[in-house]
């Protein structure tokens, strides 16, 4: 799906409970409530095109005839709203057609909504901040040059809004201002991160596979058992703390590493000549 930032997160919980219900209204007509196709359009606020649309593609169904004309009900306009809100939360018409599907056969949405939360859900408790070029000039002491501004914006370090900009992760932005302002030059630090994220993400990708061989390659690429919906739900969020965790352990062993590699032979002349600072 596209956009996954903006999809149906506002339907389920952090751990994949259900906030709102899904329901599908049911294709009869309601008592006194009739629409031609261009009172529905109206009502729902979409077009005829649209419902002629979703209608070909089984999303809602086909209107009750009478004679030549046909009539729709209630049972349809609450269908479209529900296929409208998808659409706006980053739903394509396949993947509501699938979610509708698996309704109908006795799937919960809700769990189904979970799986996508578990996966989709930002793996940051990160919120991104809004700076002004001053208020970014200041942090970086009024070193930060239109080139890095550039590359910054380029690498998703800083992102345009407006007059403005946005950073995705405010501790990266933070960690470059502290480091800049110990001489560090910025395009430097700018390089690295391009490459940080290549390796990074190079073993993440990796990482997923492994996930996606061995735990749900066995259910094939369509949806998996209604029973097991749920438990791979929790798998995904057991394993982020996980995946979270063997990461910072390898950061950690090989930044030691690094700096007795780099920084031991002049800490050992340091102690070695402690003494002369004494003299």
């Amino acid at each position: 799906m596209n956009r996954a930032a903006k999809r149906i997160r506002s339907l389920t919980g952090r751990r994949g409970r259900a906030a709102e219900a899904v329901e599908l209204p049911a294709p009869r007509l309601a008592s006194g409530a009739e629409y031609s196709i261009d009172e529905l359009a109206r009502a729902v606020r979409t077009t005829v095109r649209n419902i002629r649309a979703y209608q070909d593609r089984g999303l809602i169904p086909p209107p009750e005839r009478r004679g030549r004309a046909g009539v729709y009900g209630e049972g349809h306009v609450a269908r479209l709203r529900v296929i409208g809100q998808m659409l706006n939360r980053g739903y394509s018409l396949g993947n509501i057609a699938e979610l509708f599907s698996a309704l109908e056969q006795g799937q919960d949405v809700a769990h189904l909504l979970g799986l996508e939360s578990a996966v989709t859900s930002p793996w940051t408790d990160e919120l991104p901040v809004k700076y002004s070029l001053a208020e970014i000039m200041k942090m970086f002491g009024g070193k930060f040059k239109p080139m890095w501004l550039a590359k910054a914006v380029e690498l998703g370090v800083l992102k345009v809004a407006g007059s403005s900009f946005v950073a995705p992760s405010p501790r990266l932005l933070y960690a470059g201002s502290e480091l800049s302002k110990a001489g560090i030059p910025m395009n430097e630090m700018l390089d690295l991160i391009g490459s940080l994220r290549r390796n990074v993400e190079r073993v993440t990708d990796d990482m997923v596979r492994l996930v996606e061989h061995y735990v749900f390659d066995r259910f094939g690429l369509g949806m998996p058992p209604p029973n097991e919906v749920p438990k791979l739900s929790d798998l995904v969020w057991r394993l982020r703390p996980l995946v979270e965790m063997a990461v910072h352990a390898e950061v950690a062993r090989a930044m030691e590493r690094a700096a007795v590699k780099h920084l031991g032979d002049r800490l050992a002349y340091v102690l070695d000549h402690l003494h002369d600072t004494r003299d």
